[in-house]
């Protein structure tokens, strides 16, 4: 069967009794399921997959490590083609959480399309066996690398279904963690509204949730984004403790958003230089070094002069030496205002400078 997608598209959105995300979503969801019967009827060989499973003894959950083996062994026998089709029936028949996992990297060697349906089946845990509190914490493990299989791919289909286990508070932390991550890439825009309402839900118990959305939307690189990760770095929190993580993650997807030289972001990166954290104060610098500030400079310059620590400042150095010449490393190595650690760093950076030139 033949079908044209963007034919069937422009009917669907022209017609009214259509015209709504959701039915376009169940259309495309059978397009695929047609397709896959197509293909399965277009195997080189005859598949009996059920025979297939009970010869790996898919069903011997006492014994994990030899079905897995078998599992390995059946890529010296079959197709490509043939090998997506039964790792797509055994994921949708394997109960041991091991077994599972050894079929989601087979799945995810070959990425294919058709192989999607059956991880987001496990994501979400539609198989009724998997219900129970005590048996779904088993399934933690499964469902991460579930989700990072799920990114792997691409696919902006699935985005609805990454949203609802990120959204479900009731959810396991490290399974929405992974979902937020794997909404970063995948790069759909029509994640960025919710990733920011995470980002900036200070009632959320987990400050590492909130962590994973702020770097998924520096991955997404939506200009939407910047006013609440600046609230995130302009929030007084008393403490730095956890919070401290946090604020690098905002400034890490500052960088990445490519902010320029907007002004509300050079003043929360230049307070941030007076933050608790080393690391945030060492994250701030490289920040204002890949701005384009015109004051970003004399901002590193006064933070190189005015620190207390010796790594903050020596990042300070690099950043200056980047963004001119050796001019710098001069000046630090002759003035008396500079202690030897610092003089050293930038004797050794000199060095390595002129082997490159030599090499040149």
């Amino acid at each position: 069967m033949s079908l044209d997608y963007e034919n069937v598209t422009f009917l669907l959105i022209n017609n009214p009794l259509l015209n709504t995300y959701y039915s376009l979503y169940v259309f495309y969801a059978k397009i695929t399921l047609i397709e896959n019967e197509e293909r399965k009827l277009d195997s080189e060989t005859n598949l009996n997959l059920e025979e297939i499973s009970q010869q790996c003894g898919l069903y011997n959950v006492s014994n994990a490590e030899t079905v897995i083996a078998n599992i390995e062994n059946l890529e010296n026998n079959y197709s490509q083609n043939d090998l997506v089709i039964i790792y797509n029936y055994m994921l949708s028949h394997a109960a041991s959480p091991e077994i599972i996992m050894q079929l989601i990297r087979c799945v995810d060697k070959y990425r294919d399309k058709s192989s999607l349906e059956y991880l987001v089946d496990i994501l979400l845990l539609k198989n009724a066996s998997y219900s129970d509190s005590d048996t779904k914490e088993k399934y933690n493990n499964v469902r991460v690398m579930c989700a990072k299989a799920i990114a792997n791919q691409k696919n902006t289909d699935v985005v609805s279904s990454l949203l609802y286990c990120m959204n479900n508070k009731d959810e396991n932390y490290r399974v929405r963690l992974a979902c937020a991550d794997a909404l970063g890439r995948i790069g759909d825009r029509f994640a960025v509204a919710p990733l920011i309402e995470v980002a900036k839900d200070e009632d959320e118990k987990s400050v590492y949730l909130r962590e994973s959305a702020v770097s998924a939307l520096g991955l997404l690189g939506d200009t939407r984004a910047i006013d609440p990760i600046l609230g995130i770095l302009e929030t007084k929190q008393g403490i730095m403790d956890k919070f401290s993580f946090l604020k690098e993650r905002a400034i890490e997807a500052l960088i990445k958003m490519g902010f320029c030289n907007n002004e509300r972001v050079f003043r929360a990166l230049k307070n941030s230089l007076s933050d608790e954290s080393t690391q945030v104060r060492i994250n701030a610098i490289e920040a204002l070094m890949e701005s384009e500030h015109p004051k970003a400079f004399e901002t590193i310059k006064n933070c190189l002069d005015t620190d207390s620590d010796n790594e903050v400042k020596k990042n300070a150095m690099i950043a200056l030496y980047n963004m001119s010449d050796r001019t710098i490393l001069d000046e630090i190595i002759k003035s008396p205002n500079y202690s030897d650690y610092l003089k050293m760093e930038a004797v050794s950076i000199l060095e390595e400078y002129e082997n490159e030139q030599e090499k040149e």
